[in-house]
C-alpha cells in the first residue's frame, strides 16, 4: 500500500519481501554507525511487521522507500510514535548505494506530508549523531528548528534535537 510518492520515490507499508533490502540499510553496521549499530538480521523481519501493524493500528509508521523505477527499496523514511500520536519522531535510513542522490530529503518531505494529512500529529521530531552533518542538513533544509542538545539514553550521547511543528 502506497501511503505517498514523489516523483522518484514510493513511501509504501513494509511486507515481509523487503527484508533482503532492509538488510542494506537496517542491517550494516556501516549505514547504522551513527544509530548504535545494525539491526541482527534475525529481528528485522519483525521490525518489518511491527511497522505494518503500527500502520494499520495508527495509519502512521515508518515506511519502505521504494525507487519507482525499479522496485527496490532504498531506504526507510517515516515515524516512531514512542507516547501518543500527536508527536512523533521522523526516521530515515538509506543504504548505501542511495546516499547523495537527495533521496532522504525527498523522503522525508514525503513524510511531512503524510503526517500533516493524518491530521492527529501537531509536532515532529528528530534528532541525529553530531557527527551526522547530512542528516542535520536535512532537516534544515525540510523546515526543522533547532530546539536544544538533548541526551538520548538509545545511544547514550547528546544530540542535536528538532522540531517541526504542524497548524
Amino acid at each position: 500500500m502506497i501511503v505517498n510518492e514523489t516523483e522518484r520515490l514510493n513511501l509504501r507499508v513494509f511486507r515481509d519481501e523487503d527484508f533482503e533490502d532492509a538488510k542494506e540499510f537496517w542491517g550494516n553496521d556501516e549505514v547504522m554507525m551513527h544509530c548504535n549499530g545494525a539491526t541482527p538480521h534475525d529481528l528485522l523481519i519483525r521490525a518489518l511487521g511491527g511497522y505494518r501493524k503500527c500502520h494499520e493500528d495508527k495509519g502512521l509508521s515508518v515506511y519502505a522507500v521504494e525507487d519507482k523505477e525499479t522496485g527496490k527499496v532504498l531506504g526507510a523514511a517515516g515515524f516512531n510514535i514512542p507516547e501518543g500520536i500527536e508527536k512523533v519522531e521522523l526516521i530515515y535510513h538509506f543504504g548505501k548505494q542511495a546516499w547523495g542522490k537527495g533521496y532522504a530529503k525527498e523522503a522525508a518531505q514525503a513524510c511531512l506530508q503524510v503526517a500533516e494529512n493524518h491530521g492527529q500529529v501537531r509536532t515532529i521530531y528528530a534528532a541525529a549523531d553530531p557527527n551526522n552533518i547530512g542528516s542535520l542538513k536535512i532537516l534544515e533544509k525540510i523546515g526543522f528548528t533547532f530546539k536544544e542538545m538533548k541526551w538520548f539514553d538509545d545511544t547514550n550521547q547528546e544530540e542535536p534535537y528538532y522540531e517541526y511543528e504542524i497548524s
